[in-house]
């Protein structure tokens, strides 16, 4: 991931598949800037060829936070089809403001592509802590709609069966 600052607005570049594997840093890195009071976000989504429930629920997560903190957004730049469908069919292209015709940030995406650099923040978590981020993404996506609840039950049942299991154990 690519992340830089252009006046108060975070731009966080997605390089390759939004998965679990980056998600922990994806969280890192808005938790911080939200922490400062940032309340504008872009997320740009144009090397990123599909994301997996974990990244969306990363996404979904820092979205609310934005909006809850009011007068805020997270926006989302230069999703491809499968992508745009996956945020349709999820419902978050309620809670995100999806740019379906590459007209937002305009000026913005040039300054972009001078100004970003690697994310400094952590990719390691234990086992627990990313259990623990799994069942957090999947269940913040399960808030989102009803039909959520269903499509990610089973994985956060299995999920809050793991964290309940004994270290080493089976549940």
């Amino acid at each position: 991931m690519l992340v830089g600052w252009i006046g108060k607005l975070f731009w966080l570049r997605v390089e390759g598949k939004g998965t679990f594997q980056c998600s922990i840093q994806l969280k890192r890195a808005f938790e911080t800037v939200l922490d400062r009071g940032t309340k504008t976000l872009v997320v740009d989504l144009d090397r990123c060829p599909i994301m997996d429930s974990t990244f969306l629920g990363t996404l979904t997560y820092a979205a609310s936070r934005v909006r809850k903190a009011g007068g805020g957004s997270l926006s989302v730049l230069n999703a491809n089809a499968r992508n745009l469908q996956l945020l349709s069919d999820l419902g978050l292209d309620h809670l995100m403001e999806v740019d379906r015709a590459g007209v937002m940030w305009k000026e913005e995406r040039e300054a972009a592509r001078a100004c970003l650099a690697a994310c400094s923040e952590s990719t390691e978590a234990t086992r627990e802590e990313q259990t623990r981020h799994l069942l957090q993404a999947h269940k913040t996506l399960s808030n989102i709609c009803e039909s959520n609840e269903g499509r990610f039950r089973d994985v956060i049942h299995f999920l809050e069966q793991e964290l309940q299991a004994p270290p080493g154990g089976q549940a």
